[in-house]
């Protein structure tokens, strides 16, 4: 599936004489209004979005997904995205890895006093093509305004609904012994892409985030009945981290491949320079499935067709002890550990 789509929205600016975002725009007058009536209402109008205190959902399902999450993205903008398409991405990956359909999104704003009214434009528009993408509605929303020096720009929340529409149950607790585990792609693009715009570093090619809606490759496994067992965005924390939240939850102990992990060798060099290890980074676009032995290249060919870099890099060995060990190129294995903190913050 292509995530380009033709889209063009034509900037409303100015809404009022004022170029950047005041106090007065969060605080419940005609300049609020103007701001949602002006900027937000024409762009997100689809039928459900209305100018009222909650939304109306019409749903086709008894069973749903619910999900939230804020991003904090420091900067605003990278290569491959920014804070709008990932708050939207996010959030419908963290309903896809439940097997839930995205349906609808709800859209908060805390934006500093300052940010300039044709940044959140840009912000804007990529959210709303990110819900084009994703095919999601955004619903309802919020707007909040903090003084300037205390909101980094632009903070946003999203919440999502999703319908479940088939029998599986998708959660560590199902995990079974020989379970094979497949990554949907490399890792580590993401963040390397936000540090290398921080620390201003240059490479031969520019390393773009992985920033990506994951919700259409779930659907098409799951429609193609394989019988998945557990799925898992690789986001904070990276690869190690979500294998040792996942090994944990269902007691097992996996066993990964290093020399079938792909990591770009521009992202293997970045880390060098900045002595970071790819396992540990973050990623807005990649994710871990857990399938039965059986189905394991059924699913892996479904995977190749949305990313040929998609690998199987190991498998479920026993159900207990609850820990991941790695397997080197040279055959040597070691424990990798969760991280007590985080390599680098506000990525996302």
């Amino acid at each position: 599936m292509s995530n380009q789509t033709n889209f063009s929205l034509n900037c409303p600016l100015p809404i009022t004489k004022y170029p950047h975002i005041l106090m007065a725009h969060g605080g419940g007058g005609k300049l609020m209004k103007q701001l949602i009536d002006n900027m937000l209402l024409p762009v997100f109008s689809n039928g459900n979005f209305v100018e009222h205190d909650s939304a109306i959902l019409n749903l086709t399902s008894n069973k749903i997904a619910f999900t939230t999450d804020s991003y904090v993205v420091n900067p605003l903008f990278f290569p491959g995205g920014n804070i709008g398409s990932m708050a939207v991405y996010g959030t419908v990956n963290d309903l896809a890895m439940a097997g839930a359909k995205p349906l609808y999104l709800s859209l908060s704003f805390i934006l500093e006093e300052g940010l300039s009214f044709a940044t959140f434009w840009e912000v804007i528009k990529s959210i709303k093509q990110a819900s084009e993408i994703s095919q999601v509605k955004i619903v309802t929303g919020d707007t909040k305004v903090v003084e300037k020096g205390k909101g980094d720009g632009i903070f946003i929340n999203t919440s999502g609904v999703g319908i479940i529409e088939h029998n599986l149950t998708i959660n560590p607790q199902q995990i079974q012994e020989e379970d094979v585990i497949i990554l949907s792609g490399d890792i580590g693009r993401h963040g390397i892409a936000i540090m290398a715009l921080r620390e201003e570093l240059e490479f031969e090619t520019t390393i773009e985030s992985d920033c990506a809606p994951l919700n259409h490759l779930v659907l098409q496994l799951i429609n193609s009945g394989i019988n998945i067992h557990c799925l898992r965005d690789i986001t904070r924390g990276g690869l190690a981290s979500i294998l040792n939240e996942i090994a944990i939850d269902s007691d097992s102990e996996m066993i990964i491949q290093e020399k079938f992990i792909p990591v770009q060798e521009e992202v293997k060099g970045a880390c060098e320079i900045l002595g970071f290890d790819p396992l540990y980074i973050a990623n807005e676009g990649r994710f871990i499935a857990f399938i039965p032995k059986n189905e394991a290249e059924k699913a892996l060919s479904i995977f190749k067709q949305e990313n040929p870099l998609a690998t199987i890099i190991g498998k479920v060995e026993k159900k207990e002890k609850g820990r991941v060990i790695l397997e080197n190129k040279l055959g040597s294995k070691r424990i990798i550990e969760m991280l007590t903190g985080e390599q680098l913050p506000r990525i996302c």
